[in-house]
Order: structure tokens, then sequence, then C-alpha cells
């Protein structure tokens, strides 16, 4: 896969909307992950006892020539329904202004600062930070590997459960938005779309995970708003589903 040219994020190209990028393939032939294996109970024996697996997306076409830096993401499953058994993944969408990925969503979190104990408490720190989200309602189940971004960031994806009487207080200088999507969802191969695009000799593949979500009564606009999860949010979900389905 060639690289994108340097300082030409693909994001920045003209007209480049992710959303308008062609399908080339949905992955519905896969099976999807079993409600039973998505439980709080079976997420935890996973982590303690992990298969052998290989991610499926480890690094994107790198865009800068800045040093790389190390990252940490909280993939936050925050426990829902009345037995408190069924997960759903806690996702923000980035403000507009940010420099980088503006509008995107992603997962709460950042780089790794030198007063972080290690990538773990970096994870809980932004996701504080970002979103509100107290480490006491936090429960860490484990690390996924690293993902190198196109910004030359090694991203360590960190898995927790977290309880469902967290107060969130977003960010609005980082956050526009903060909502959920059911894990479910995310782990059945038949919502993960392949899109396959060129452009000034550059070649870029990745996946999407589009979650059509309805609207709280009272808000503005249509019944349903689209979360379009794509990039390297939709990668690390990916390897995510193959350390499961592993």
């Amino acid at each position: 896969m060639s690289q994108t040219p340097l300082h030409t994020p693909l994001s920045k190209l003209p007209l480049f909307d992710p959303r308008t990028v062609p399908v080339v393939g949905v992955d519905g032939h896969l099976p999807a992950i079993p409600p039973a294996q998505l439980t709080p109970q079976a997420l935890q024996a996973r982590f303690e006892s992990p298969p052998i697996w290989t991610p499926e997306v480890v690094r994107e076409p790198i865009f800068t020539e800045r040093q790389p830096q190390q990252a940490a993401v909280l993939i936050a499953l925050v426990m829902r329904g009345p037995d408190r058994q069924t997960p759903h993944l806690l996702l923000t969408q980035r403000a507009a202004h940010m420099k980088t990925h503006s509008g995107q969503v992603a997962f709460p979190g950042g780089k790794l600062d030198p007063q972080d104990a290690n990538l773990q408490a970096a994870a809980l720190r932004e996701a504080q930070e970002e979103v509100g989200l107290h480490p006491r309602h936090v429960q860490v189940l484990g690390e996924l590997p690293v993902y190198l971004t196109g910004t030359a960031y090694h991203v360590t994806p960190v898995v927790a459960l977290v309880s469902d009487d967290l107060a969130l207080a977003p960010n609005a200088d980082e956050v526009a938005d903060v909502f959920e999507v059911p894990l479910a969802f995310l782990m059945n191969p038949a919502h993960h779309r392949r899109h396959h695009f060129e452009a000034n000799g550059v070649t870029r593949q990745w996946f999407s995970m589009p979650y059509p979500q309805q609207r709280i009564a009272g808000q503005a606009g249509s019944d349903v708003v689209e979360r379009f999860i794509w990039g390297a949010t939709a990668g690390m979900l990916r390897n995510f589903y193959r350390f499961l389905a592993a």
C-alpha cells in the first residue's frame, strides 16, 4: 500500500469526505460474536486467558515527519440493561474546531504524558479530562495491540468495563457529543464496510461501521442520526472483533 505524501492527511485533501468513498465490500460472511461472549464475565475471562490471535489492522500510511509518540485510548464498555449485562461502547464526536480529526468519532484518549504511570493511566486520565468519566467507575480488563496512526501515534487501546451509574461532563473544548453504541452491533461484521480510496497517487483502505442512532426526543433534526465510525477507531474495533472471534 502506498503512503500518503508528507503533510497531506487524507482528511485534508480537497473535497475529501469519507462518507462518499465507495464501499468495496461488507463482511457479512463472517460470524457475529454471540451475546454470551459479550457479558462482563465472558469479557473478563477472555482477557485473563487470551487466545492466540493476530490483529488485522496494525498501521496506517504515515503522513507526518514528526517523531512517533505513545498514546492510549479507552474502549469503555458501559454495562446497560436491567441485569447490567449488555455492554454499550462509549464514543465521542470531536469538536469541529479541533486541529486534527475535527468532527470525527473517536474513543476518549490522547498522548502519554510524563506524569502518567503507564498507558492505562493515560487512557483513564484522558477519559476523565474529555468526558468526565471518573476512574472509580472503571474496571480495566486489559489492552489490545498497538495501532500506529497516520499522525505517528502509537496508540494502545485499553479495554474496560464501566458501571452504569457514571455521570459524564464532556469538555466542550474537545468534545462536541458523547454517545453509546451497542457492542453487539460493532462485533457483527455485517456492519463492517471496506473502503478504497485513490487520489494523486495516494492509496488507502479502511473500515467504516456507520451506526444509525435514534435521536433523543425533543432534539432537532430527523429521527435518526448516523454516527460514522471509520479510520483508526474502526480499525481498533475490527481488531477487538478478531480478538473475541479467535
